[in-house]
């Protein structure tokens, strides 16, 4: 996995060591010898991860963090923190600046290589919600621009895998300071069986449990799909940084050492807590986007630019299983009398009730879509020709039967509905647009002799008697 590298050492030889190790390993490296000359480098270059040094004259590395972690466009950017120092207040002093890692000097080259790996994979899953969130922003159905360091810490669920019982009340009083609510169970066994019960925001598991493997489980969280997206906290001795760096390589987070120091603990946690928010919250703002880019607001059925290209997967599925479908659209009669005799707010109130109605009276995998105004079209695979028109009778009557109950002065108004409809073969060549136009033609010919009626393309007009709605036909899916 190639990424560029921010190395940032006010001594020379330190950074060309470093530049050194990790052009072994083919990374792109991008050098600097001072903060400012690292802001500027980060603004120019956009590296995908920094190794910091903390000790330099002039602007510190805790500094140079503070500013990178402020700016939303470059929060997201891991920063490894790289010192002599190895007092824990130093580690707890860089991860509240805003650091994913504090490594010591000498490094040890297994952790920082696979430090290095896993905080750059974590920043290419960020990058491709980010990327995502600008899409949203460019088609102005989003304009925030989250930092990921503005997240809330507190009142987070966490679950520790942890055998050795004087660990417990620490953990538990060190995440008190935050509301976490902390579970502890001593097996992997109750671990599955906890994570299928709950959601969790982090897992904090012990490498070092007794009697089964503490690495192998963290391997069956991050495979599980239920578990793959929580971050993981490995607990370990120092001697085990071999397993760390195979604990991070498979996907895991981050890692604190025995004995644990409660800052330290406290500082890794939050750090861990924030950035699973913030890609949650990523996640959470592009499937808003997306559901507001493909569905139409007032009514929450897909728009036009969603049934065009369901319509065409729909067509390829049908072609490969052989089966017919149709496609109807419907119009409601003199929907401009509504707005005109009673105000745009009860149209809308109309058309919600209309769109509730259709979906009501279909299968839940045909697809009801709003084209604008007061046209709605509805795909229905799986149909036959009399199946299809049995549907369209049924949404006709749907309306003509029953009043729809609205702000008006009466609590109600009576419309209907035109309906067009088309045949789509399992073989059909035609194109979406060749599709719209046969059951637009045949929507103005149910409009054209009298509305209130069902046409069909190479059929007519439908006969209510001879098409009347079945009671049971398309309850079940």
């Amino acid at each position: 996995m190639s990424a560029r590298v921010l190395v940032v050492d006010d001594i020379l030889p330190n950074v060309k060591l470093l530049e050194a190790k990790l052009a072994s390993e083919y990374y792109d490296v991008l050098t600097a010898t001072s903060g400012p000359e690292a802001l500027e480098c980060v603004k120019s270059d956009s590296p995908d991860i920094i190794l910091l040094d903390v000790m330099m004259p002039g602007m510190d590395g805790f500094e140079v963090c503070k500013v990178i972690k402020s700016d939303p466009d470059y929060a997201h950017i891991p920063v490894v923190m790289v010192t002599a120092l190895t007092d824990a207040s130093d580690r707890v002093r860089g991860l509240e600046a805003g650091a994913d890692d504090f490594l010591s000097k000498p490094l040890n080259d297994t952790a920082l290589m696979a430090r290095v790996r896993s905080l750059v994979r974590l920043k290419m899953t960020v990058d491709e919600w980010r990327a995502r969130e600008n899409t949203a922003n460019q088609l102005g159905v989003s304009d925030e621009t989250p930092n990921a360091m503005n997240e809330p810490v507190e009142n987070a669920k966490v679950l520790v895998v942890e055998d050795m019982e004087f660990e417990h009340d620490k953990i538990i009083s060190t995440l008190a300071q935050d509301n976490d609510d902390v579970v502890i169970v001593d097996s992997g066994a109750e671990a599955m069986e906890k994570v299928t019960q709950d959601e969790y925001d982090l897992l904090v598991v012990s490498l070092n449990l007794e009697s089964e493997d503490g690495l192998r489980l963290c391997s069956h969280l991050r495979s599980s799909e239920r578990t793959r997206s929580i971050p993981i906290l490995m607990v370990a001795e120092d001697g085990d940084m071999s397993r760390i760096a195979h604990g991070l390589e498979i996907g895991t987070h981050d890692y604190i050492l025995r004995p644990i120091d409660s800052n330290e603990l406290l500082a890794r946690v939050r750090t861990q807590v924030r950035r699973k928010r913030f890609q949650d919250r990523l996640r959470s703002s592009y499937e808003v986007s997306l559901s507001m880019a493909l569905t139409d607001p007032l009514t929450g059925l897909y728009n036009r630019r969603y049934f065009e290209v369901h319509l065409q997967k729909m067509m390829q599925q049908a072609k490969r299983n052989n089966k017919e479908m149709s496609l109807l659209i419907m119009d409601i009669d003199h929907f401009k009398a509504v707005n005109d005799t009673y105000g745009h707010g009860v149209g809308d109130e109309v058309l919600k009730e209309f769109a509730d109605r259709v979906q009501e009276k279909l299968r839940s995998f045909d697809l009801v879509a709003r084209f604008g105004g007061e046209e709605f079209v509805a795909i229905l695979p799986d149909v036959n020709e009399r199946m299809a028109h049995i549907v369209a009778e049924r949404l006709r009557s749907a309306f003509a039967n029953e009043p729809i109950k609205c702000s008006a002065p009466d609590g109600q108004i009576n419309v209907t509905v035109s309906v067009g409809g088309t045949l789509i073969a399992a073989d059909s060549e035609a194109s979406i647009e060749d599709l719209l136009k046969s059951a637009d033609d045949a929507l103005y010919e149910a409009k054209e002799n009298g509305r209130n009626v069902c046409y069909f393309e190479d059929y007519g007009r439908l006969d209510p008697d001879k098409y009347k709605p079945q009671p049971r036909m398309f309850i079940e899916d």
